[in-house]
């Protein structure tokens, strides 16, 4: 059985331990463990039991933000 995860493939994320590793989008999200992407920190697994992302609408980013 799969767990289901509260983050989607798509998303984009913030860990909020790590400010400089930049916007991440999430590759996989199986139960806790999610796969991301970050600008400056390349492809990272994250145990989001113990690790909080925050989530990113990109709609809401002021104009001329750029990653």
């Amino acid at each position: 059985m799969v767990m289901r995860s509260d983050y989607e493939p798509g998303e984009y994320v913030r860990h909020i331990h790590a400010p400089d590793w930049g916007l991440g989008q999430v590759q996989s999200a199986i139960g806790s463990r999610v796969t991301v992407m970050f600008e400056n920190a390349g492809k990272v697994v994250i145990d989001t039991a113990t690790v909080t992302l925050d989530r990113v609408d990109l709609r809401k980013l002021p104009p001329g933000t750029t990653f």
